[in-house]
């Protein structure tokens, strides 16, 4: 039960409070009588009694026993941002309701309301709690060129609240998880789990737990130090809210459920104080800005509150925690000078103060109270100076004395001077006004701005804003290197150098033209650009994401660099791709849950420019695996990216992995992965049997399609005569690599039936059920109406390995490289004795099936009957005698006569077969390592050695 539900007691006073200051904590502890259920969050034990059973913050709603009160050692979230040293933004999800969740902010239930979640944390909160929300998401990019990999030392990256059920603290063993309130700790990285009294006692470093052998190592990556925000870099596509979503233009409610809405935490559930007589709700405002843009907390006070009263309530609605000494109420006009503002009398009734009449809710400003306008103190942050010199920098912030007229250079010298590096030139610096405003928004101050200028301006339009400004020194020079790519898709393919570079010069102009080309894939479209100016490389970014060319919208994305030198010896980063239109909402699901396991940089959705960003991030990676998550389309589409890209990366072959979300599956069954996730499966155990996996060889086949000569010639004669050309012998041959079959008859012609209906109405194919109910009726049609491919023996000549096959009475051919076709069938049948060899998917060998209808299909869909076995070889010619419907992987097209050769390609792939001797694992607990409750194994010099 949370704050508001209980009844007022005697509260301690001051004496607590300055308690409260000295545990550190900041909370406003106040004595409470509960009248339902509740419990505590440092212990998650209830509170017994009948009056006065314990304690609850103000300001954050956290309940604790009285016997907990002096262990309490959660921050409160009036103080929690201030104990942020490098902020990290969230990327925030669309607004929604999240079951079984508590919100980060107020800790209440989230079922009730519309709440946000991190994409790549656990951090929960309501909407109405966004404005308070701490950015501390995970660093995931932290190298700096002056550290050894020997040297490098990660630390658990702690959240709490939110544990998955059945959790247990990993150092006393006992249940820490709670499903009544937010309680417990739990690293980000390493999924390790424990109770908030227990966590400071174990281990600082985090070795990555169970995935540490797949994990890209934070230390490995840089990200761009440009000004667009984190979740651009990641490939995410997130929301934006405006102020007018937000608040009303007139800042008047529609409604009184409007109004409601707008109240604080600690406010909004309360009883309903506002329809009571003898309560005044209270709009209050943070600043001028505040005021102009009609953005304000409200407070329910008694009607008779005094001035003091009222100003301690709109300091906890604004989750500030400072001395109310230093802080001040008057009216709320804009009418009204800010210089002239009367200050309200602290002991007498506010309403007799205020010039609101009777019936209007009166509206006022908290504002801060000068001592020193001309001068005091700001923090300043070391940023990496702490790495970039020595490692002699270990402070977190210094408190530097400025007055109004001391500018931005004094205060890096003076700075350099406090961190004690004196000898470091100040203008190879900057300073950086950091702003953690749902987000972290940065500002680099020029040389003559004076930093107490701008607080002060600050405290003036917004408290809160003040409260969340901080700086930063920042070497001008980034230190990871100039080079910044940016990734630009959906050009045309096939184009010159030249040409690519005339349509981006006439998109972005001369003045902001790139370093170089990394890169082109010309048969894709696309390429990489490279940069050595953030500032050019912002702008051209904000103009080629809005560009389009050929009525087509451009494609750009910022990719992160990987230093490969600074992986460990023992660890294979996985790449990870999710096709999250694949599988209904299941790809959308296990992306956001990969993400979260997983360094977010190593996680790429195919939506944005397809496998390409991926596999040029890894290129210099020396072994990695990939994991694709999709059908077996997807899987045909990453390795067909790998045959084009492979030869010019480190890893040429990595070895490939697979999460079935499409229709068929069939790759994914012979390799173990199984017939389709369902969702049920713990996304931490897909990525445990990743690791696990072990290697073997995919053949893959070239299939080369040659139409009739005298089409040919016809063909080249009018093209000749329409041009008026020269009648030329150009090669009009199609060639396709073939990984899983392919399909000849009435095989193929379902299969186009399917994808002409999928083509035509893409929304309602969106699950494995629907897809297979479709491709069932198409085929009861195919049974009344036989003429397509019937007596297709006759329309088709067949050459194995170089002898010419009679073949039998048959209405499809399906030509295999793996034992599974059509979602799991077997054609081929199983083993027997007969003239031909065992086959399988690695062996050189294809297997010709033949199939005499529909019927015979389904029968063999369903394990009454096997295919008609033909013939077993490493080279087929096929005559095509008419225009017939072929398929190769399930992409169906019809094939006009002439030749058609199936030959062993020389590209070859790695892929991961599932352990077949894997135990099974129980979801009622989460699968972490921890090194007191699994054995380690041999750890790099990376995990023995001295702090980041």
């Amino acid at each position: 039960m949370m704050a508001e539900e209980a009844e007022r007691g005697d509260s301690p006073g001051g004496s607590q409070h300055d308690l409260d200051v000295q545990l550190g904590h900041g909370h406003f502890f106040t004595k409470k009588t509960f009248h339902k259920p509740t419990y505590c969050h440092h212990c998650t034990d209830m509170l017994w009694g009948l009056i006065g059973q314990g304690y609850v913050c103000e300001v954050c709603n956290f309940v604790v026993h009285d016997r907990c009160l002096r262990t309490v050692v959660s921050a409160c979230s009036s103080i929690a941002a201030n104990l942020v040293k490098n902020p990290v933004a969230h990327c925030w999800s669309e607004p929604g309701h999240f079951k079984r969740k508590f919100c980060n902010v107020c800790r209440k239930r989230l079922e009730d309301s519309l709440a946000i979640r991190c994409e790549i944390c656990e951090y929960y909160a309501h909407l109405d709690c966004q404005d308070f929300v701490v950015s501390d998401c995970k660093e995931c990019a932290t190298y700096l060129p002056q550290r050894d990999k020997g040297t490098v030392v990660h630390f658990h990256h702690w959240r709490e609240g939110n544990l998955p059920p059945n959790s247990k603290c990993v150092a006393c063993k006992k249940t820490c998880w709670s499903s009544e309130c937010l309680a417990g700790m739990r690293c980000e990285w390493c999924g390790v789990t424990a109770h908030a009294l227990c966590y400071r006692s174990l281990p600082a470093e985090c070795k990555f737990g169970s995935l540490r052998d797949i994990m890209l190592p934070p230390s490995c990556l840089t990200i761009p130090r440009m000004d667009v925000p984190v979740e651009t870099i990641l490939g995410l596509t997130l929301p934006v809210r405006t102020v007018s979503e937000e608040w009303s233009s007139s800042g008047d409610s529609k409604n009184e459920e409007e109004e409601r809405e707008r109240r604080s935490p600690r406010e909004k559930d309360s009883k309903d104080k506002d329809k009571d007589t003898d309560t005044e709700i209270i709009r209050v405002f943070d600043g001028n800005a505040s005021l102009k843009r009609r953005l304000y907390r409200t407070i329910s006070v008694p009607r008779n509150a005094s001035a003091q009263a009222i100003l301690e309530a709109a300091l906890k609605t604004f989750h500030i925690s400072d001395d109310p000494k230093n802080y001040y109420v008057s009216e709320a006009s804009e009418t009204v000078n800010v210089v002239g503002e009367r200050e309200l009398e602290e002991n007498s009734p506010i309403r007799s103060q205020l010039k609101t009449p009777d019936g209007k809710r009166p509206s006022i400003f908290l504002r801060y109270k000068d001592k020193n306008p001309d001068k005091g103190h700001i923090r300043v942050y070391p940023g990496g100076l702490r790495y970039s010199i020595c490692h002699r920098v270990t402070a977190g912030y210094k408190n530097i004395s400025v007055n109004k007229e001391m500018t931005a250079e004094e205060v890096i010298t003076t700075a350099l001077r406090r961190f004690g590096v004196e000898d470091a030139d100040p203008d190879n610096y900057s300073l950086i006004e950091v702003l953690l405003d749902r987000g972290v928004n940065e500002r680099v101050l020029m040389r003559d701005e004076r930093p107490w200028q701008i607080i002060q301006q600050s405290r003036k339009d917004s408290l809160r804003q003040n409260r969340m400004t901080r700086f930063y020194l920042q070497q001008k020079e980034d230190p990871h290197g100039p080079a910044i790519s940016m990734f630009v898709g959906n050009l045309p393919t096939g184009l010159s150098q030249r040409q690519y570079e005339k349509i981006l010069l006439d998109i972005i102009g001369k003045e902001l033209k790139w370093q170089s080309f990394d890169v082109i894939y010309y048969e894709y479209g696309s390429l990489v650009l490279v940069y050595t100016s953030p500032e050019k490389a912002t702008q051209v970014f904000n103009i080629l994401k809005d560009a389009v060319f050929d009525d087509k919208q451009l494609l750009v994305m910022l990719l992160p660099n990987i230093q490969a030198h600074m992986i460990p010896d023992n660890v294979n980063p996985l790449l990870v791709f999710v096709n999250v239109k694949s599988g209904g909402c299941q790809g959308l699901e296990l992306i956001t849950s990969f993400r979260k396991l997983l360094n977010p940089h190593q996680v790429f959705n195919l939506e944005n420019g397809g496998p390409l960003p991926g596999l040029y991030v890894c290129r210099n990676i020396s072994y990695y695996k990939i994991l694709v998550c999709g059908g077996d389309g997807t899987v045909g589409w990453v390795l067909s990216c790998l045959d084009n890209v492979g030869q010019d990366a480190v890893c040429q072959s990595p070895p490939m992995a697979v999460v079935p979300l499409g229709t068929g599956n069939d790759l994914a069954r012979v390799l173990r992965w199984g017939p389709g996730y369902t969702g049920g499966e713990d996304p931490l155990n897909l990525l445990r049997d990743v690791i696990d996996a072990e290697e073997i060889k995919l053949d893959r086949w070239t299939v080369i399609f040659h139409p009739r000569e005298k089409e040919q010639a016809e063909t080249r004669v009018a093209i000749a005569n329409d041009t008026n050309t020269a009648n030329t012998s150009e090669d009009t041959s199609s060639i396709f690599v073939m990984n899983n079959y392919f399909g000849i008859g009435i095989d193929a012609d379902l299969c186009l039936d399917f994808h002409m209906a999928r083509e035509e109405k893409p929304d309602k194919f969106n699950s494995r059920l629907h897809n297979k109910g479709v491709y069932l009726k198409m085929g009861l049609r195919k049974m009344v109406n036989r003429k397509s491919c019937k007596d297709l023996h006759r329309h088709i000549k067949l050459e194995v390995d170089g002898k010419l096959i009679d073949l039998p009475q048959v209405e499809g051919i399906i030509i295999l490289n793996i034992l599974s076709w059509a979602s799991g069938s077997n054609p081929w049948g199983p083993e027997k004795e007969d003239i031909f060899a065992k086959p399988t998917h690695y062996d050189g060998m294809l297997e010709v099936v033949g199939v005499t209808g529909v019927v015979h299909m389904g029968q063999i869909h369903s394990g009454l009957r096997t295919g008609m076995r033909i013939a077993q070889g490493g080279h087929l010619r096929i005559t095509l005698l008419t225009d017939i419907p072929v398929q190769v992987d399930g992409e169906p097209w019809i094939q006009p006569a002439g030749q058609v050769v199936v030959l062993r390609s020389a590209l070859k792939a790695t892929m991961l077969k599932k352990s077949k001797n894997k135990i099974k694992r129980r979801n009622t607990e989460p699968s972490i390592f921890f090194p007191e409750n699994e054995p380690l194994k041999p750890q790099s010099p990376s995990e023995e050695s001295g702090p980041l």
